[in-house]
């Protein structure tokens, strides 16, 4: 242990190291690794999304002070752990939540506050996409934003100089470069695979759009240039190094990796980058991943075509709810346990409720929830509300009632893989969990299993989630061998001896789930009833 810790120490000193940062939705992570790429420290900062006129947003400031205040705690613990501070870095990454809209004029200011992926106000601007693409473009994605925009003629449109993502907004201000990793890019607009840039024809076409409004700039000089995974993407800046440590310890001219969305470092931190492999992300939100050895006969709304890190295309259904109303009712729980004297703790709270739901009927007892905070665009929602439900002769026990919200989180998933997995005949020879529904052992995992009808494993890893994943990018970039594909080093360097737990599909559980799943579809319009009745209090 003691020659372990001495071997990091060397490595944090020598900067044989890797720094991996990921803003999520509810926490921004980051994580160092060492010449081992194992995780040896790790820093946080909590942060929630804010709905303000309509808009659900994360404002800017936050954004910076997030980000010091996580790198700050990361650097705490580093010093905490091993007595050395941290100044350098052998490679650093950014990642976060894909998608949504950050537009910059040409003082590199910013137009409007930050709408995030959550957002369900573009319907209109997906809808015709769609149609004159001839693919699949959801609410969520940067290029629906704007044309929303054009279509609602805001005022900030002419002076648009720079579109962009979190990752790419933070790796900009960090390295001074304009650039995406080709995952993250394939969110804001469709990503031609044979040629690793954006699709030329579409760009064209919406530039027909954007010539027809007047505006004097063009879509290819407004979006980030794209890299595959492995480019350099510029080094940390003197000004990067100081709005990063506010300490001013940190030294300049650390190498970057392309920064990358939460869908690309969730596929890397799950070894889930080749063909006929598939993750599933879920926490606030809940996405799977499959990466596809074609493309699919169709367009389906529900089907995103984004890309590896590595620029493979990749299935990707993605439901903007998951286990925030799951949460709220295991916290509510805990306010009892309070109430009654007996406090409990968090994490055996969720262990004590969530194995005590898999004692339940497979298909709920009847009972029936929806965990839509906000809309859910495979559904064909713009907004949501939480709701349970039941008949008089449901068997309304504890195991069934927390039974059927570990299952509405994945409802709405489930009927998007569908359509991959039984009408398009997709083929998965392996699906890895992780997330924040994963953590408590076994009963995510089944649920998922259930779901998709296919085995699925978890890693000892799994916790690390995105954070440790863009910290493999970045070790990649500055380590990968000539001719080493990201697949040969995953596999390879970082998965070798790598241990995981598979659970199989319960075949009652599977039919269980189908039915609940036929009874959530049914009861789509009550929630849409719901939504259209009860009004949110601001």
């Amino acid at each position: 242990m003691a020659e372990e810790r001495e071997k990091i120490i060397q490595d944090i000193r020598e900067g044989r190291t890797a720094i991996g940062i990921e803003f999520g939705s509810t926490r921004i992570k980051a994580v160092l690794v060492g010449e081992s790429l194992e995780p040896v420290a790790q820093g946080s900062y909590e942060w929630e999304n804010h709905l303000e006129n309509g808009i659900w947003t994360y404002p800017l400031d936050e954004i910076i002070k997030g980000l010091q205040t996580c790198y700050a705690d990361l650097k705490q613990e580093v010093l905490n752990l091993y007595g050395e501070e941290l100044t350098t870095a052998g490679s650093i990454g950014v990642s976060a939540m894909m998608h949504g809209y950050m537009a910059f004029d040409e003082a590199g200011e910013l137009l409007v506050p930050f709408r995030t992926w959550r957002n369900t106000i573009t319907q209109e601007a997906a809808e015709k996409l769609t149609q004159m693409f001839s693919y699949n473009i959801p609410q969520r994605w940067s290029i629906a934003h704007l044309y929303q925009a054009m279509l609602n003629k805001e005022e900030h449109l002419p002076r648009l100089s720079y579109l962009t993502t979190l990752a790419g907004f933070i790796h900009w201000k960090l390295t001074g470069e304009k650039v995406l990793g080709v995952g993250d890019a394939s969110g804001m607009f469709p990503i031609d695979t044979e040629k690793g840039c954006y699709y030329e024809r579409m760009a064209d076409q919406f530039d027909k759009l954007v010539e027809e409004d007047g505006y004097s700039w063009r879509l290819r000089q407004v979006l980030p240039a794209i890299l595959m995974a492995g480019e350099p993407a510029g080094r940390l800046t003197e000004e990067g190094a100081r709005l990063l440590d506010v300490s001013g310890s940190l030294k300049a001219g650390i190498p970057f990796c392309p920064p990358e969305g939460d869908a690309g470092t969730g596929m890397a931190a799950t070894n889930s980058v080749a063909v006929r492999t598939g993750n599933v992300s879920a926490g606030t939100s809940v996405f799977a991943m499959v990466v596809l050895e074609k493309e699919l006969s169709k367009v389906y709304p529900e089907i995103d075509l984004v890309t590896t890190p590595s620029g493979h295309l990749v299935g990707m259904v993605h439901c903007n709810n998951c286990t925030s109303d799951l949460n709220a009712w295991v916290s509510l729980f805990g306010e009892f346990c309070e109430l009654m004297g007996m406090p409990a703790d968090k994490g055996k709270l969720y262990g004590a409720l969530y194995n005590h739901a898999m004692t339940g009927d497979p298909d709920c007892g009847g009972l029936l929830s929806y965990c839509y905070l906000s809309g859910e665009p495979v559904t064909g929602f713009e907004e949501g509300r939480p709701m349970f439900v039941r008949t008089p002769d449901s068997r309304f026990t504890l195991a069934n009632f927390m039974r059927s919200h570990l299952y509405s989180s994945l409802a709405t998933l489930k009927i998007g893989m569908d359509l991959m997995l039984k009408e398009e005949g997709v083929k998965l020879d392996r699906l890895m969990g992780h997330g924040g529904l994963f953590k408590t052992k076994g009963v995510g995992q089944k649920i998922m299993a259930a779901a998709a009808s296919t085995p699925v494993s978890v890693m000892e890893t799994a916790g690390e989630g995105g954070a440790w994943g863009i910290a493999l990018l970045a070790a990649y970039t500055v380590r990968k061998a000539e001719g080493e594909t990201l697949e040969d080093f995953l596999a390879n360097k970082v998965f070798a001896d790598a241990v995981s737990v598979c659970e199989d599909a319960d075949e009652k559980d599977a039919e269980g789930f189908g039915v609940f799943v036929e009874r959530y579809k049914a009861g789509l319009a009550a929630e849409r009833a719901a939504v259209e009745h009860i009004e949110l209090l601001s």
